[in-house]
Parts: C-alpha cells; structure tokens; sequence
C-alpha cells in the first residue's frame, strides 16, 4: 500500500499478493545482517532505559553500558577489507528511493569504534556522574539515558548508512536528541536557550543538506553514497548541490561562521559534551566530507570552503579558548579549533592528509572526552569549573591530575602521546601535499599558529586547574572537595591511556586508517609512526611548543602590550541579533496578514487561489479543451437546481435557510456522481453533506436566526465577484487540466490493479486502502485532528471523555423541568435518556421510529464495512453511516441517549482507529514486506465454508473507527456540551436539545 504509481505489468493476474522479503546481499560473512541487530538492541535499549533507571536509578547506567560495548565487540571482530564490506539491503519504498542499505567499509569501522567505545564509556561514567548525596535521582534521568542510549544508535547508523536518505533520516535524529540531552536542565534559561541554538543551527543546516542530496541523487540517478562516490555527477547544479551538503557538514562541526553553537551547548551535562561535542555528534560532519573527498575534492569550490574556513575556525577558537575562564568553555572552543583543522585534513584531498586527518579525529576523540570527563569530576568534586577558584588541587587529588596530564599533554601534541603522532602527520603531509599546490605553505603557516594556539589553552587548562598559583595551601572550593571514588576515574583513565599507548604503538593504528585512506586518489607514501626523524616537521613542533610555553609563561604582560583584543566579532552577537530581526519581521508580517477577520483571511486565500493558477494558465502553454457540457438532460435540471440552490443561499437570511440551500448543491453534486458511474462517490457525498448539515444545525442552535441586515449588505458587491472568480477559475483549470493529458491516464489500469492486485472489484476502496493508503492514513489523521481542535475550543479543562449517561445526571442544570415528571408504572419507555428531557421537547414518534431504524443503520453500516472491497461501501462510508445511527440517537433521545448509545471515551476510539491503521503499516515492516502492503488471507470454516479476505480490512476498520470516534468527538463537543452551555445560560434549547 505504499504511494507508486501503477506498473503496467499490474494488470497481469495473480493468484495472491506475495510480500517482499527483506534481502540480505550474497556474503561471505555469515553475521552481516548484525548491522540491523546492533541498532535493534539500541532500539530496545532505549525503550527499556527509563524502565530500568526508575527501577535501579543511576544504577542502571551499567547494563545500560553493555550495549554500545557488545556493539563494539561485533565491529571488533567483523572488521572490514577492501575487498570484503559487508552490505545489507532491505527494500522498503524502493520508488522514493527509501530503500535501506548499510554499508560497512573502513572509514564507518572507525567511527563505529569512536561512536560505541566512548558511548559505553560514558555510560558507564554516567553511574558516578549522577550521584547525589541525599540519595535522590534527578527527575530527568529515565529519559536522559534512554536519550544517550538512542543517540549512541542514531549515530551507528548514520555512519553506515549508504543511503543519503536514511543518513539524512539518522542525521536529524541526532539534531533532536542533541536539543533533548542539551536542554536536560530545562528550568534553566541558559540550557534552553543553548538547546534552542543547537538545534536551529544544525537544522538550518540540516536542511540545506537535505536539498543538496536531492540535487545529487536525481543527476546521478542513485542515492547510495558508495555509486554517487564512484561516479560523481558534474555540471553547475551538481556543484550547488555539493555546496548545501556542505553546509549541512560544517554546521554540524561547529566550523566558522556557524560555530558558536557548541560553546553555548556547555550548557548540557558533562557526560553529554564528552560524548556529543568532543567524540560523536561533532564529528558527524567531519565524517560526511571524509566520506565525500574520494569524489569530490576537486570540485571548483570544495577546497576553498573546507579549507579557509577550516583554518579561519582553528584560528578564531583557539583565540577564543586561551582567554576562557570556565574550564569546559576552555575544552569547548579548543574542540571547535581542533575540529577546523581536521576539516582541512580530511577535506583537503590526497590519500597521506585523508590518512593524518583521521589520525587526529582518533586522538582528539580520545584526549578531548577524558578531559570533559575531567571537567565533570572536578566539578562534582569542588562545585566549580571557574579556573579562579581553583587552587592546589594537582596536590590535592594526584590520580586526577596524573589523568589530566595524559589527556593533555596528547592535547598540547607532546612526545610520546598519539596527539604527537598525529600532528606529525598533519605537518608532513600538508607539506609534501600535491592537492595542496602553492597554497600549502600558506596551510601550513595556519596550523602552526593555530597550534600554538593548542599550546597555549593545553597549559591554561591545566595550570588553571590544578596548579598551586603561588598559593600556600588549596583554595577554599579544593579544601572543602570530597574526593571522587575510583570508578569514577576509571573512564577518563581509559581514553587518556589510550593516547599513551597508541604514540607508542601508532602502527596498530596505521594499517587500519590506511584501508579508507587508499580510496582517495594519489600515492600514499605516508606511514604513521613516533619518530621520523629529524625534519621539517619535528623543527615546526619545536617551534610551536617553544612558542606556546613562551607566551605562556609571559601572558600576564601581554595586556601592557594592548594585545588583549583582536577585532575578530562575536558570532553569539550576530546570532541574537538575527534572531530579533526574524522576530520582527514575523511579527510585522503576521500583524498585516492576521488582523482577526474571517472573511479577509478567506479572502485572501481565495485570491490567491484564483490569481496564481489563472497566470500560470495564460503564460503558460496548454492545449484548446474540447468541451462537452453535458451527457443528459437530467445533469442540466440537477445544474440548474445546484445554482439556484447557490443564488437562494447568497440572499437568504435566515441561517438555517441559507444552511439547507447549500446542502442542496452538495447533494447535487452527489447525484452527478451518481450519473457519472460514480455509486461509491455519490454514496460518501451523500452521507458527508448529511452529516454536516447536522453538525451546521448543531452550531445554528447558539446563533440569532436571522443574520443582520447590515452585515449581509456589506461589501456585497465584491464577494460576489470573488466568488464568482473563484468559481470560474475552478472549472476553467479543471477544464484545462483535463485536456493536457496527451496519453492513457492511469485510471484505466486501476481496475485491473485493484481486482488482479488488491483482490477486490470496488476501484474506489481498493484505491484508499491499498493502492494510496499512504495517502488515507494522512487523512485520516486529519480527521483526528480537527476532532481534536473541535473539542479543544469547546472543553476548557478535560479535552477528551465519554458522552453523559443518565447514571450521571444528578445535580445537572437541564433535569430540573423534569423533576415532576416520572413515567408511570407500566409506562414504555423507548429511550433511556428521554427519561430526563422535558416532556416538551419529546416526540413519541422520533422516539420509536429511532428505536426501531438504529439496529437497521447499524446493520447497513456493517454491510458497508464489510462488502465495501468489492462493492459501493468501504470503512470510510460504513463509519459515516454509524455516525448518523448516533446523531438519530442524539436528536431523538438527547445527551444522555448520546452516553447510553456509546457509553465509550472518544479518544479511545479514535486512538484504536489511528492504532489499527498504524499497526497495518508496522505489521507489513516486521513480516518483512513493505509498508501498508496486503495480503490474502483464506480460510475454510466449518458449515460456513472457505472464507477469504485481504488484511487491508484492518486498516479499513481503523478508518471505520475513526469516523466513528470524530463523530461522536463532534455530538459531545457541539451537541452535549452546547446543551449544558444553554443550559446553565437559561436559554431555550433548540433543535437537539
């Protein structure tokens, strides 16, 4: 039942409708399709998160934890080869392009390391983090973890996804659980507004991205990145298209001048910052333009965005991060800085800088997450991250600072740590660099700068926090610490030893990021190694530490020398101010279109309806229509019924008058319907115009008679002309329209289709439940939520709940005529809830007629229900048929008849449909078929004999109840509540009352 169009071959018959398997590419691996199971245990794991934390508290941060880590245990020993990637395709909207497909090559091995290792790491860190003293659990927590655990996931799947949709799909997943995990103190204004930031900006650039996948995806006629890689589209609009991907990438690494975004997400937990915006989230972008360099680096304008703007963000962060005092704002701009650079290695071309790029992703990954995890532990343990009040803690607490120093001195590029390695190789590479050409020394030039920058806020961090600073004993906040336990060190302690082991051994490191390297165009002559020896590169490392512990060690001179500012803006500013503007000018825009009226807004939708069209008509092209205007005389009489009906509604002015004569031309337009072989149409305008005649009475009821005078006679003139426009303009274009089809529509394959593939004779309903039911289950929804909006605007407090029964009507204000009024011994009483209506508002012969007909109705209903695959009907029209056995009920028997009808909550109801067409679709997914796709079922049973049906009367049954559901939702809102209203308000109850 998904949207496509119908394939001619439809029309050959089949026996039944087979569903599509899910279909595993041939492997050798036996365990490919472990891909799914990895984000499956993450999907449970996220479901059962908030279970398990209110069960076991923080406690459960360490099951919690065995996810990722299993997860890791499957990459570790499924690593991939060159010439063995395992691949899983499952078909799902084939059409749109939505199939699935995971790909697991070398560069989606190494992020799945970073992405599930740290993830189990700050899991497990987690436990310790969300201690509280007075034994209390933050009322938070259950979804904080589900919400790590899912984004720990999402961002698996990002990096395996081949498909650009589905990547696009996990990509905003993990644009939402950043805005969720940011804003987790919520109370605080500060991590409302830094989630609110984060999350315009990375969706800003979200959906630029989006636009440039579309853009690819339709020159290269694929949207897998492995074909769209291989064989890279050309030409302008594929360079726009690579453009807005870009932008989506660099607005995800916080580079220039979309950057501010994740200094302010400081704002989140630590945990959140070691994991999002120093191992994970962050780097989503920087893997996007890894992934993207083999087939795009020479793009006209690729190397001039990734890689000025990659320098000019290393070199305004850095600025930024030697002159922060709160010690994760220092972390924060020195990520957005090392981010910069790894934007330029990987995007910058060439197999060797694809090979130091990586290199440094690895080692930022792993310095940069045990630092933040530093930060949470000195401030769980002082109470302060603010480098001023931190005095003598190295002394105080020796294994923090022991941590610390690994992680920093990797950081700051020091001998023997893998931070060392890796710039190492970003110096040669960009030296010797061939994609580079004459700009490389000017590259180079910014990365030694950019990394004295490194230098300096590696020393600040660490001397502002741990440093004696001349004191003679601890500060107050390092005095009055309470020292961390062990395991809360043990994360930290990982990643930092990490770096350590890795600069000893960088070869174990080599061969694997030299698999991904190779797919980059160009000799790779370069190895990852510790020593070099003595070259340009280990001379510029000298300079720049030497560099960075001079200025240091001087820094408190540096103001005398009025070097404490540089003209370089403030992007929060700009961001603010942008902000205001938009606001503004919404503001204005909505003041001048949104004035309160009625009829000016209808108007101005109206005109626009009838303006744009028509323009497009006359300046467009278009062929000479060929008109017939009728096939009988008894169209002409029901036209001229329908118009005379249209003028008597214009100048009538008793509502309930004007209300009628427009029924009329809507029954009208059921009975052409009918004389056009449409039985299943007029049947459904039928039962539609009838209901809402009923629902228009049910409103007249609270309204004057009459209109005034003065209103119908205002601006007569010109909404006649306007609805007359209107009227033309529709049935010119529908004129039009008809005669612009050159060739056989698809209608005349939709018998065929819906008899040979949906199993039934019925056009109409296999169409809607089947064939479109992607566009059903839409409307449907509507329904739901205009019951919802009805409801809302009458009930101030309860939005849902069952009609009033007679059990309930003690004390109500319209019983009270009815106080002296008891049915006598004997008495019949045709309807319970007549019992409480005042006797002159009762009619004996509604009563027994609606006694007698509802079972009737209901019956129709059903038969509609059931008999509507292959004949007039359907779970549309079966619902609506119900609906008016239940408006019978209510006109004849009142609210309480309402309540003893259908004694049920509305919501409920409509909450079964909506479950019942949703479940359809899911059902279709886990028996490995695609969605809202049917089968037939048969059965043989006894005395009955064989039976046999399609599974989409499951999802009609669904529609049938939501229909239902509304119906009710509108007799309890405008009906039973109304009367209340009246009521209590003294005034006669009309109608229904």
């Amino acid at each position: 039942m998904v949207a496509r169009p119908i394939p001619l071959e439809w029309v050959q018959p089949k026996a039944v409708v087979t569903p599509i398997a899910i279909r595993l590419t041939p492997r050798p691996q036996p365990d490919r399709s472990a891909m799914l199971a990895v984000l499956l245990a993450h999907a449970v794991a996220t479901a059962l998160a908030p279970l398990m934390v209110a069960r076991w508290g923080r406690m459960a941060f360490f099951p919690l934890s065995l996810v990722p880590l299993g997860s890791l245990v499957w990459v570790a020993l499924n690593w991939p080869s060159p010439d063995n990637i395992p691949t899983v395709h499952v078909s799902w909207v084939p059409e749109l392009w939505m199939d699935f497909t995971l790909r697991f090559d070398a560069l989606a091995a190494i992020m799945s390391v970073l992405v599930l290792a740290i993830g189990a790491l700050v899991l497990f860190y987690c436990a310790h983090y969300f201690h509280h003293h007075d034994g209390r659990m933050e009322k938070r927590l259950p979804s904080f973890a589900a919400e790590l655990v899912a984004f720990s996931g999402a961002m698996f799947g990002l990096v395996v996804s081949d498909n650009m949709l589905v990547l696009y799909i996990f990509w905003e997943t993990t644009t939402v659980l950043s805005f969720l995990l940011v804003g987790h103190y919520a109370e605080r204004a500060t991590s409302r507004r830094a989630a609110t930031q984060a999350l315009l900006v990375t969706t800003f650039g979200g959906l630029a991205m989006l636009t440039g996948i579309v853009v690819l995806g339709n020159m290269a006629g694929t949207y897998l990145l492995s074909e769209l890689i291989a064989a890279p589209p050309t030409g302008t609009a594929a360079s726009v298209g690579i453009a807005l991907i870009l932008i989506g990438a660099l607005s995800k690494s916080a580079i220039v001048p979309m950057h501010f975004w994740l200094p302010g997400a400081m704002a989140a937990p630590t945990p959140v910052s070691a994991y999002l915006h120093a191992a994970a989230m962050v780097k989503a972008g920087v893997y996007l333009i890894a992934r993207m360099t083999p087939g795009f680096a020479d793009t006209a304008f690729w190397r001039p965005m990734v890689i000025g703007l990659g320098l000019l963000t290393m070199l305004l962060a850095g600025w930024r991060a030697v002159r922060e005092y709160d010690l994760k704002l220092i972390l924060a701009f020195g990520t957005v800085s090392q981010l910069g650079l790894i934007t330029v290695m990987v995007g910058a071309g060439g197999p060797d800088m694809m090979l130091a790029g990586l290199a440094m992703l690895i080692a930022h990954a792993m310095f940069k997450a045990s630092l933040f995890m530093v930060v949470g532990v000195i401030d769980h343990a002082t109470g302060t991250r603010d480098i001023r009040r931190l005095a003598g803690l190295g002394r105080a607490h020796r294994p923090l600072l022991i941590i610390a120093l690994g992680a920093v001195a990797s950081m700051a590029a020091l001998p023997p740590f893998f931070g060392f390695v890796a710039k190492e190789a970003d110096l040669e590479t960009v030296l010797h660099s061939p994609a580079l050409g004459t700009a490389a020394p000017y590259v180079l030039t910014g990365i030694v700068v950019g990394s004295v920058f490194t230098t300096i806020y590696s020393l600040r961090f660490l001397w502002g926090a741990f440093a004696g600073k001349g004191l003679s004993g601890p500060s107050v906040r390092v005095a009055e610490m309470h020292r961390p336990p062990v395991n809360f060190l043990l994360a930290p302690a990982i990643l930092s030893a990490a770096g350590l082991v890795f600069g000893l051994w960088p070869k174990g490191l080599d061969a694997v990021l030299e698999d991904y390297a190779d797919t980059v165009p160009g000799g790779s002559t370069y190895h990852l190694a510790l020593w070099h020896g003595v070259g340009l590169p280990l001379l510029l490392s000298i300079v720049v530490l030497a560099t960075g512990f001079t200025v240091f060690l001087v820094r408190h001179r540096l103001p005398k020398a009025k070097s404490g500012f540089l003209p370089l803006g403030n992007a929060d500013r700009i961001y603010d101010a942008v902000i205001r503007g938009l606001d503004v000018v919404s503001l204005r825009l909505t003041a001048s279109t949104q004035r309160g009226s009625l009829p000016a807004t209808q108007s101005v939708i109206l005109l626009t309806l009838v303006l744009f069209p028509t323009a497009a008509l006359v300046l467009g092209a278009h062929n000479r229509p060929d008109l017939q205007l009728w096939d009988s005389p008894l169209q002409v009489v029901v036209g001229l019924l329908m118009l005379a009906a249209a003028l008597g509604a214009t100048v009538m002015r008793n509502r309930l008058a004007a209300v009628l004569l427009v029924g009329v031309t809507g029954y009208g337009c059921g009975a052409i319907f009918a004389f056009h072989g449409a039985p299943d149409l007029a049947l459904t305008q039928f039962l539609v115009e009838t209901l809402v005649l009923v629902i228009f009475v049910l409103v007249l009821r609270t309204l004057p008679a009459e209109a005034d005078a003065a209103n119908i006679n205002k601006n007569r003139l010109p909404r006649a002309l306007l609805a007359l426009s209107v009227g033309a303009a529709v049935t010119t274009l529908t004129v039009y329209a008809m005669a612009a089809r050159t060739g056989p529509g698809v209608a005349v394959l939709l018998p065929d289709a819906a008899y040979y593939r949906g199993h039934g004779s019925n056009t109409v309903n296999v169409l809607l439940v089947d064939i479109r039911a992607w566009d059903t289950m839409g409307e449907v929804m509507v329904l739901l939520v205009a019951a919802t909006g009805v409801a809302s605007l009458v009930f101030r407090h309860r939005r849902f709940g069952a009609a009033p029964r007679v059990s309930t009507a003690v004390g109500q204000p319209d019983i009270g005529p009815v106080a002296a009024y008891s049915p006598a011994a004997g008495d019949v009483t045709w309807l319970r809830g007549s019992e409480l209506r005042d006797p002159r508002h009762r009619s004996l012969i509604l009563e027994v007629a609606t006694r007698l007909i509802f079972p009737l109705i209901m019956v129709l209903s059903a038969y509609f229900f059931f008999a509507g695959h292959n004949t007039p009907g359907g779970g549309f029209a079966g619902g609506l048929v119900a609906g008016l056995a239940l408006v019978l009920r209510y006109l004849a028997g009142g609210r309480y008849e309402l309540g003893e009808t259908l004694p049920l909550d509305a919501g409920k109801i409509l909450g079964t449909g909506l479950g019942l067409s949703a479940g359809t679709a899911v059902a279709s997914l886990l028996l490995g078929a695609p969605a809202l796709s049917s089968a037939v079922v048969q059965l043989d049973v006894p005395v009955i004999g064989p039976i046999k049906f399609v599974t989409a009367l499951f999802f009609d049954l669904g529609v049938y109840l939501i229909v239902v559901g509304l119906v009710l939702d509108v007799l309890r809102s405008l009906g039973a509540r109304v009367d209340v209203e009246l009521a209590e308000s003294g005034q006669p109850q009309k109608a229904a009352a």
